[in-house]
């Protein structure tokens, strides 16, 4: 390493941030990046650790820790301090195709796994890959790049999510001619319409897909797969067709009063304040002045929360039906599994800074909805849960008498994903899981249907964006086997 000492001189130093009352006036990203010398610093704090769990993605204790792409982390780290840049996006690269995104919306398992972190803070992984991806944007090093050979085959992908962007982008730059259908109005899948501005400007989306369709990726948009153009019709006119659909259907509330008017599943509600934003338009879903309740613990409830702070909701709270995790790792949860500890995210930080408390209600969900006489939501009854053990596993039981009344005009759902919505698979005939996703074998992409794969959430469950695009790589490469014979994709 180019500072082997570099982790004992310098403390880690995370990209400053807009306090949150300075950001919920607005939707663009908060977080500027360091100084160039800063930055320099922060990759020296790399340690030569010998066996750098960073990059390792292995599964420890059911949960995943280091990088599911094997980004090549602490090599661009000593090229970050060294000052070289360029040569650190061209190993950034070679294992991820868009760092744009991952510097922005992952969770950094990398981070998770630092050695660093063993006894200390761990490096900045995530912000400096962010700073090597919009070094070379800003360079002019990340430019178009069309394949000099094309091998006359083509594939279809189905879905524009993060799996979908990956597949195309590989597959293309092997010289495969490759058409990406998306049933919206603009490619992207969840990281267009899933996830909100703040975190991820919809400019950096359309910047990446400029540059893919400038490298000869075709995109087919309001195409509706299965829908709009039948199954039959791909996989005559395509080699391969490749099912990137994600986890879209969303698990509901089976609950008294549910048909009330001013209920809806977040995803909805995020692609609605999306649209809103890009085109300028109001929001059909909007939560200004309204108390806003929000089933769901995980990253997509949070992003509610910020979303309806800066909608100019009355209220805010967010109901987790698990218990609060704790602050530290438990001894049963040693470095470098994935740290189970809680964390306060944007939108709660927001909400706190806004309402003078933490909108998370642990161990809480809801018990039946009310409307008035023309059938709109005016409140919510919760129920507080308990864990018991029934039949030699933990199930959560309601506690008599915890019932409370919330008042509510706008109750989003935010508790995940029962897998793809069924209309694709069925068009293809191909089978489903226990689950419900696509079903491969285990580390393959082929379905069991002649040129038909799947890969991302539609494959393996709701998962991360980096997740997202491993399945894209990987599933490329078997298709780029299939078609050829043999594959030089990494």
């Amino acid at each position: 390493m180019g500072k082997p000492t570099g982790f004992l001189e310098f403390d880690r130093r995370n990209n400053p941030g807009e306090t949150p009352l300075e950001r919920i006036r607005h939707w663009n990203e908060f977080h500027p990046m360091l100084s160039q010398e800063e930055r320099r610093r922060q990759g020296a704090r790399c340690m030569e650790c010998g066996v750098p769990f960073c990059q390792s993605g292995v599964e420890l204790a059911g949960m995943v820790t280091g990088c599911p792409l094997h980004n090549l982390v602490p090599e661009w780290n000593d090229l970050i301090y060294a000052g070289s840049m360029e040569h650190a996006l061209r190993r950034l690269m070679k294992t991820n195709n868009f760092p744009e995104f991952t510097g922005r919306v992952c969770p950094a398992l990398c981070e998770a796994a630092c050695t660093c972190g063993l006894n200390g803070d761990p490096v900045t992984v995530k912000e400096n890959e962010l700073a090597v991806a919009e070094a070379g944007f800003a360079a002019g090093t990340i430019r178009p790049s069309p394949p000099r050979v094309h091998t006359g085959k083509r594939v279809a992908v189905v879905g524009s999510g993060p799996a979908g962007l990956a597949a195309a982008d590989q597959l293309n730059r092997r010289g495969h001619l490759v058409t990406v259908f998306e049933r919206d109005e603009e490619p992207g899948g969840l990281l267009m319409y899933g996830i909100p501005n703040m975190k991820l400007e919809k400019a950096v989306v359309r910047r990446r897909i400029a540059l893919m369709q400038a490298e000869g990726v075709e995109f087919r948009t309001g195409c509706d797969v299965g829908r709009d153009v039948s199954a039959e019709e791909l996989l005559v006119r395509y080699d391969a067709v490749i099912l990137c659909c994600g986890a879209k259907k969303p698990r509901d509330l089976q609950i008294p009063g549910r048909e009330a008017q001013g209920i809806c599943f977040a995803v909805d509600y995020l692609s609605a304040a999306t649209r809103a934003l890009t085109s300028g338009e109001a929001s059909p879903l909007s939560a200004a002045g309204k108390d806003v309740v929000i089933v769901g613990g995980g990253d997509t409830g949070n992003d509610c929360v910020g979303t309806a702070i800066r909608q100019g909701c009355r209220s805010v709270v967010q109901l987790e039906m698990l218990p609060k995790a704790p602050n530290v790792r438990g001894e049963d949860n040693p470095w470098p599994q994935w740290p189970k500890i809680a964390k306060t995210d944007y939108g709660q930080e927001e909400a706190i800074a806004l309402f003078g408390a933490d909108p998370r209600r642990y161990c809480t969900t809801v018990k039946a909805c009310a409307a008035d006489d023309e059938g709109r939501l005016i409140s919510v009854t919760t129920v507080r849960l308990e864990s018991v053990q029934s039949e030699g596993r933990t199930v959560r039981r309601e506690i008599p008498g915890s019932e409370e009344e919330l008042p509510c005009g706008l109750l989003l759902i935010a508790a995940g994903f029962l897998g793809p919505e069924d209309y694709v698979p069925e068009a293809f005939g191909v089978a489903r899981d226990g689950r419900s996703n696509v079903a491969t074998s285990d580390g393959r992409y082929a379905t069991g249907v002649e040129k038909v794969f799947a890969a991302g959430d539609m494959r393996r469950g709701q998962s991360l964006v980096v997740w997202g695009i491993a399945e894209g790589r990987g599933a490329a490469r078997e298709v780029d086997e299939y078609l050829m014979g043999y594959t030089n994709l990494v």
